[in-house]
């Protein structure tokens, strides 16, 4: 399984000079191809440890604020003295499922990421329609897409954008997703490295393709082959309506 780096062609953040330890995110995922991969995060003052879901395909970070009939595990918004909000709802639907929120700041840190606390937006969830799943074990979402899907207005800064600027961390972040064609009930993990690509958990070189509009990670692809075989479909058929997402 590789990586798969977004977000920027120009940097390659391979060297651990740069004061990032990209070992240290290695295997921070959890999950399977079913069901989606999650991240620990610490949430809040005191910390608040949720497991959240890594989705590339929105770019909202948001937690249940509230139990529900399929998640007992929320954000006690009450109890992080550092819960600041904004006094701004907000709604966010998905192919699949939905929900609405209020949306707050407060710190975060990821015990297999970056070092150190951050400041972000995130939103607390307090009624949700088909989001929250029987059997899933996390608690909440991390849009990783472009601040051109976040809602309600790309004003308000993605969970990345603010670990960049406030990190000063490369703009660069890559995946790895181990599990795909196995059932998924079996457990399974992965990697998101942020800030860069760990050389470890790929082999040769890592090929870039421009992405051609920042809001979902949205390419053009010229050649599909399956099994050395070129499908030779039409270009409308590969680009009409795609992107690259990743959340089950």
């Amino acid at each position: 399984v590789g990586a798969v780096p977004t977000r920027s062609s120009s940097i390659l953040a391979v060297d651990h000079a740069g004061g990032i330890n990209f070992l240290a995110m290695v295997d921070n995922l959890q999950g399977d191809a079913g069901r989606g991969y999650y991240l620990e995060l610490n949430i809040g003052t005191p910390a608040q440890k949720l497991n959240i879901l890594v989705d590339t395909g929105s770019s909202n970070f948001a937690v249940a604020g509230a139990p529900s009939l399929d998640t007992t595990t929320y954000f006690h918004t009450d109890k992080s003295i550092t819960y600041h909000p904004l006094g701004i709802s907000v709604t966010v639907r998905y192919t699949q499922g939905s929900w609405t929120g209020e949306l707050a700041e407060d710190v975060i840190s990821i015990p297999k990421g970056l070092n150190g606390t951050f400041t972000v937006n995130i939103a607390a969830i307090y009624e949700s329609e088909n989001f929250f799943l029987e059997g899933i074990n996390w608690h909440g979402i991390l849009g990783l897409a472009y601040s051109t899907l976040a809602k309600p207005s790309s004003s308000v800064d993605t969970f990345f954008d603010s670990l960049v600027s406030q990190k000063n961390i490369p703009n660069v972040f890559s995946l790895q997703m181990c599990g795909a064609g196995l059932p998924a009930s079996e457990s399974n993990g992965g990697s998101l490295v942020l800030g860069g690509i760990e050389s470890s958990l790929y082999r040769g070189e890592v090929w870039y393709t421009p992405i051609t509009e920042e809001w979902y990670y949205q390419v053009e692809v010229l050649k599909l082959e399956v099994g050395g075989y070129n499908l030779n479909l039409d270009c409308k058929e590969y680009n009409t309506d795609k992107a690259i997402d990743r959340k089950s």
